[in-house]
């Protein structure tokens, strides 16, 4: 950023290679847990049994034992380029494989490339908090927010309409190259030597990192309250896809609301939060973030009564896009303003697997609850753990409860010229 640019501007090539980088992270995980739930279902599993599959994405929820290795160790650059040509290679190793049979050499690369992207994940975190000042973040978490829902709304959408047309090989060619083409920014990024951590340590420390950083005062109180945030909308959305197939539409149809018309949702969810934390400040984006991604799920629970057909249906799923994208996007500049600098990738880890476990556990809830006792009462019981969790999180974070370095009041950014330092300082 030049001395005149506005204090909220991103380069270009920051944002371009965020985008990339999300993006990559969104594509395989939006069809493991948007199409391949559609797959199974349409193959006759229960709702109990297609909620097991997460299992798979436990690296998700573990990479923080491993985070402060990627802090230390090497750059950032080595490690992004690495882990992406890993999992396009086994992306494409998938492809070669006969799936049409059994599906268990999927699941086994479902792990796979869930623990490369996870580590990825680790390393763009620590990156993106580095790169962002304060006063970037609202914009920051927007691309962030976008690039990812985008990525998993191709991965969940458009690859499973490949998938219905040309089956497994091209699905998994066509990942592979969207992979390749995200390594590109990373190849060409200007910060080879980038890291969080500069001072020396021994690996048994490392060992241990992440418990230092979770001893942090403040830390556990707000993974707990950032999780109970997210349960409830986890709770209505894991169950989206099978919800749509038995209430009818086809698997066509399906990548048609999950695709073309979510996409516009992503996007447009992404601008609407890093608008509001950038114009608003982050307690009045959470507070109308929360409010209205509470109420997009109540559509779910009219539409899973009988009332108003494939229109209404086709109005929650933009719905949730759109106002959950913008809650997310609150939430997650919350958490870049709580992460040390010094220990960003290690921090941020932490904070993001709550948000992993949580899924997780939401999934487990939402098939249970959805096999035992219906759509209806699972729509409406995420209508109510989210408006909970919403409700606990602002009045503990007025209190001032979180770790050093969060601010929910803070002021929403000047539209006048800034002069005073160098890119990424307020």
């Amino acid at each position: 950023m030049t001395p005149a640019a506005r204090p909220g501007t991103i380069p270009v090539s920051t944002a371009v290679l965020l985008v990339a980088l999300y993006f990559a992270q969104g594509l395989p995980f939006g069809f493991f847990t948007q199409a391949l739930p559609v797959v199974l279902r349409e193959s006759g599993f229960s709702l109990i049994a297609i909620s097991a599959t997460g299992v798979l994405f436990a690296p998700w929820a573990l990479k923080f034992l491993w985070a402060p290795y990627v802090d230390h160790y090497g750059t950032r650059r080595r490690w992004l380029l690495t882990l992406q040509l890993l999992s396009a290679a086994v992306t494409l190793g998938l492809a070669t494989l006969d799936l049409g049979s059994s599906l268990r050499w999927l699941l086994v690369g479902i792990a796979v490339v869930n623990a490369i992207s996870a580590t990825q994940d680790i390393a763009t975190d620590g990156l993106a908090v580095q790169l962002l000042g304060p006063r970037q973040r609202g914009v920051g978490n927007g691309i962030q927010a976008g690039a990812y829902r985008i990525g998993m709304i191709v991965g969940g959408g458009a690859l499973l309409w490949l998938f219905s047309i040309a089956g497994w090989r091209a699905l998994f060619v066509a990942m592979a190259a969207l992979l390749l083409v995200t390594t590109i920014p990373v190849w060409t990024m200007r910060q080879r030597s980038l890291r969080s951590v500069r001072e020396p340590t021994t690996p048994a420390r490392l060992a241990a990192g992440w418990w230092t950083r979770l001893r942090r005062p403040g830390m556990v109180t707000f993974i707990l309250l950032i999780g109970g945030f997210k349960f409830g909308d986890s709770m209505g959305s894991a169950m989206v896809g099978p919800f749509m197939s038995d209430a009818g539409l086809s698997v066509g149809q399906i990548a048609l609301v999950k695709g073309a018309l979510s996409s516009v949702g992503a996007l447009a969810g992404a601008g609407l939060g890093a608008w509001m934390c950038s114009r608003w400040g982050r307690r009045r984006a959470l507070l109308i973030g929360g409010v209205t991604q509470t109420a997009s799920l109540a559509l779910y629970l009219f539409a899973s009564l009988g009332v108003g057909g494939f229109g209404l249906i086709v109005s929650a799923s933009l719905a949730e896009h759109v106002l959950g994208g913008a809650a997310t996007v609150a939430v997650f500049t919350l958490m870049m303003d709580a992460a040390d600098r010094d220990h960003a990738g290690s921090d941020y880890t932490l904070m993001a697997c709550a948000i992993v476990v949580v899924q997780g556990l939401a999934g487990f809830a939402a098939g249970a609850v959805g096999d035992l006792l219906g759509y209806p009462a699972l729509f409406g019981a995420s209508v109510v753990l989210s408006g909970i969790g919403c409700a606990v999180l602002l009045l503990a974070l007025d209190r001032g409860i979180g770790p050093r370095g969060l601010d929910v009041r803070r002021a929403p950014e000047p539209t006048r010229a800034h002069s005073s330092g160098p890119a990424g300082r307020p």
